[in-house]
């Protein structure tokens, strides 16, 4: 998904200001599909309204220059859900912490450890972001429930996986800072 489609994705769900769309694409429920950065978002946005696929107004702020708030057209809206028609690209996933479990065996043991603890504790954060988004009156939609049960079932896997397996990473780099002892063995 580009920046572009995401903010036509967010803005059919409602106007919003580009302080908006970089919040629910980095922390609310857009966060699982694309990375954009203000530095993104506003030159796709500016390129949106120049094709007239949104909108643009100003509301005023007291003391504060005035808000941008951004809507989406009938224009916007088909082009969106004909991007959403093409054959979509692979999911992608990048992790800091398949990073170090992929070297653990040059790793200290203790390393490891705490990379374990600091990745379940991420991903029940990330669980529990998700649980309290159940509560929230803006989680109704059916897509988002269901994105939200799928992103749940991920998590929930995730740390079954760490549990049941997180020791035999924690022994990888145990055998690699003992080799003599994993020679006697």
């Amino acid at each position: 998904m580009s920046v572009r489609s995401l903010c036509l994705a967010i803005l059919s769900f409602g106007d919003a200001t580009g302080y908006e769309i970089r919040k629910e694409s980095t922390e609310g429920r857009f966060s699982y599909f694309e990375d954009a950065s203000f530095g993104s978002i506003y030159p796709a946005l500016a390129r949106l309204e120049s094709e007239g696929l949104v909108t643009v107004r100003e509301e005023p702020q007291a003391g504060k220059p005035a808000r941008k708030v951004y809507s989406i057209t009938d224009a916007g809206r088909s082009e969106f859900i004909g991007s959403l028609c093409e054959p979509q690209a692979a999911d992608t996933f990048k992790s800091p912490f398949l990073l170090i479990a992929l070297n653990a065996a040059q790793l200290p043991p203790d390393v490891i450890r705490r990379a374990l603890e600091r990745r379940k504790m991420q991903v029940t954060e990330e669980l529990q972001q998700m649980i309290d988004c159940e509560k929230d009156s803006e989680c109704t939609h059916p897509g988002s429930s269901w994105t939200r049960n799928y992103g749940m079932a991920c998590m929930n896997s995730t740390l079954a996986y760490l549990e049941e397996h997180g020791e035999a990473l924690i022994k990888i780099a145990e055998d690699a800072a003992n080799p003599i002892a994993t020679a006697a063995e």
